[in-house]
């Protein structure tokens, strides 16, 4: 019962409910075009804010030290009309010198009938606490209607110094200044105030910075527009290299990543394309290494197996006959097994070069191979100073040649090798006689499994030449091939690289 309820559960269709047993769901991150974009707008509205901000305050600043300088100039006129000083603004001549005053109410109305306010700007005249006089112009607000104003500017004068401070009333800021007047022999107390409504004075400044934040908004559309304009033109090579990736699976390797331009994007374009046609090349060589083994191996095995399906077990003779048949083609899969091993290292090699003596090194691999019967082994000339080469893979790729010219010729001819080359290059080369190789065989040679024909009467993998090949060009090399009905010729030759200088030596015959 409890089995049966288990299989109805899990034919059960999915409701849409995530369960702790569902895995999650990946969430769509924001791309890197909106990420961008978004961080270009944050920096920009912070620097635009900043900037205005800083601005403002600064201007702000400004303003306030005017207005404090303005009031100031009002209470030193003030002066000059209760000190009849000359250069004070009142009506009276300068030539003529005012009588003095008999009393505090008379200064203080003399100042305020003489001392203008300018625009945004009021007086008012106190005498023994109470408002007494007013401008005899127009104002743009009166003094007498700002509430505690008198009684705060007596407090603060009943020292006998001038004060200088700022009131709100109603909402409205107002910066002002409050100066005492004394008259000598006089008993009543007199106050001039002078004042400027610091909203009024603020308000072009308001006004320009609201414009200020009007444009700024307004370059804000414009940044961002132009911002994701650009950000796509930027990105697109990402986008192309998305697209690209997705569109390549093993059988459709063509694909490749369009270059514009020569910047960082265009490099890893260049860098990714460079990979991709690694990659390609790597799989048609995989493809192509599994068709040839493929091949090679389908011999033997059909040999071993048809042998193996006509053999009479009751025929000592066959068995023993098809025994050392099946151990030869066993060993020669074994043979090309290692042969393969041996041509992906030599694909994949990293030379560890070191710098040998060139006629030295011909010397030493000729004392090697003059013993081997079958043929009549000649030096020829030796090179001259010293190349830098891995010796030991060198070593082997020579022997491979001479492997392979010992099999193509007679038995008992002659066999030569040497090493020739300039300033630039060395050359490792063997010479033997036999058949000439066809023009139409000299690429197929060096590739994998590649004979001049498809007989079996030599022995070998067909991998030698493509192991030499791969050696060579490890070696920043080549494998040349000069091939006549007289004699073939097979070298080595690769640049000299970390040359180090030697005694001339006389070439050998």
């Amino acid at each position: 019962m409890a089995v049966r309820r288990a299989l109805t559960a899990r034919r059960r269709p999915h409701t849409g409910k995530v369960t702790a047993s569902d895995p999650p769901l990946r969430r769509r991150a924001w791309s890197v075009r909106v990420r961008l974009l978004a961080a270009l707008l944050v920096v920009t509205a912070l620097g635009m804010t900043a900037a205005g901000a800083t601005t403002f305050l600064l201007q702000r600043q400004r303003v306030m030290s005017s207005l404090d300088v303005t009031l100031l100039s009002r209470v030193s006129e003030a002066h000059a009309v209760v000190l009849g000083a000359s250069n004070s603004k009142s009506t009276t001549s300068p030539e003529t010198r005012p009588e003095p005053f008999r009393s505090a109410r008379s200064a203080v109305e003399a100042v305020i009938s003489r001392v203008l306010p300018d625009t945004n700007e009021a007086t008012l005249g106190i005498v023994d606490g109470k408002s007494a006089f007013v401008p005899g112009v127009s104002t743009d607000f009166d003094l007498r209607n700002i509430p505690g104003l008198v009684k705060t500017a007596t407090a603060q004068t009943s020292d006998g110094r001038t004060y200088l401070g700022t009131l709100t009333a109603a909402g409205d800021g107002y910066r002002y200044i409050a100066a005492p007047i004394q008259v000598a022999g006089s008993h009543d107390t007199a106050v001039f105030i002078a004042a400027v409504d610091i909203n009024a004075k603020l308000k072009d400044l308001a006004d320009a910075f609201t414009t200020y934040w009007e444009m700024v908004g307004a370059a804000f559309v414009i940044i961002a527009s132009l911002g994701w304009y650009i950000s796509g033109r930027l990105l697109r090579p990402l986008t192309d290299l998305r697209l690209t990736a997705g569109r390549i699976t093993s059988d459709r390797r063509t694909e490749r990543i369009p270059i514009r331009g020569n910047d960082d994007l265009a490099l890893l374009g260049e860098t990714v394309n460079g990979m991709l046609d690694r990659l390609d090349s790597a799989m048609t060589t995989q493809r192509q290494l599994l068709d040839d083994v493929r091949h090679e191996l389908n011999t033997p095995i059909t040999i071993v197996r048809g042998h193996l399906e006509l053999l009479d077990p009751a025929d000592v003779g066959e068995v023993q006959s098809t025994r050392l048949l099946a151990l030869e083609e066993l060993d020669r899969v074994g043979t090309l097994v290692q042969d393969l091993s041996v041509l992906a290292e030599s694909e994949q090699l990293q030379p560890e070069r070191t710098v040998v003596d060139v006629r030295q090194f011909t010397l030493d691999l000729f004392a090697k191979i003059e013993i081997l019967p079958g043929h009549i082994w000649v030096l020829g000339t030796t090179a001259r100073g010293s190349v830098a080469l891995d010796a030991e893979r060198i070593t082997q790729a020579w022997l491979q040649l001479i492997d392979n010219a010992a099999k193509y010729s007679p038995e008992g001819s002659e066999i030569a090798l040497g090493s020739s080359g300039d300033s630039e290059q060395v050359e490792f080369w063997v010479m033997n006689t036999g058949p000439k190789i066809p023009e139409d065989a000299r690429e197929r040679i060096f590739q994998r499994f590649g004979r001049i024909d498809n007989s079996r009467g030599v022995k070998g993998s067909g991998l030698g030449l493509a192991i030499v090949n791969a050696i060579a060009m490890a070696h920043a090399g080549i494998v040349t091939l000069i091939s006549s009905n007289e004699q073939t010729r097979f070298g080595i030759r690769i640049p000299r690289i970390a040359v180090v200088s030697l005694p001339p030596l006389e070439a050998q015959q």
